[in-house]
């Protein structure tokens, strides 16, 4: 059996360490760029009439396709070796979270593969997301609540 502290010293002998600086930066620069793009979706679409918040969902359905796109072309997993946590947050990351094991699984069939795994990665976030917000609204309904009843 190999002991807690000799387990720790070949694990840290077969891990390289990160370039923290520099995967910040490309973090910064991937996510950056990927909402650079959805800004300037959001102006070309308002500057051929659209109002703000019909540009604005338009934007988010194009990068929900761009980003679905990219997965289904094994593209978005070679932007995210570089980008990191900078190819997660925007929408296209929620986009490759959901698409990803739905194209991984569609052997396995429409219910048992794409059905049961779409939301495998996706799924607690979805969750989570919900219960947060639940939890938001009622505070702030509390909160408008109280200052209807104090005035």
């Amino acid at each position: 059996m190999v002991s807690k502290k000799k387990y720790s010293k070949m694990v840290e002998k077969a891990t390289k360490n990160s370039p923290v600086l520099k995967d910040c930066v490309f973090a910064f620069l991937i996510g950056g760029a990927i909402c650079t793009l959805g800004q300037a979706l959001t102006d070309i679409y308002m500057n051929l009439g659209m109002e703000k918040k019909d540009a604005g969902t338009l934007c988010s359905v194009t990068l929900i396709f761009i980003g679905v796109l990219l997965t289904a072309l094994h593209l978005y997993e070679k932007i995210a070796k570089y980008g990191g946590a900078g190819t997660l947050v925007p929408i296209t990351g929620f986009a490759n979270a959901v698409s990803s094991p739905a194209i991984e699984f569609k052997s396995e069939g429409f219910i048992l593969g794409v059905g049961a795994k779409m939301f495998t990665i996706a799924g607690p976030v979805i969750v989570y997301g919900t219960v947060a917000s639940v939890i938001y609204g009622i505070i702030y309904w509390g909160t408008t609540l109280f200052d209807e009843l104090s005035n």
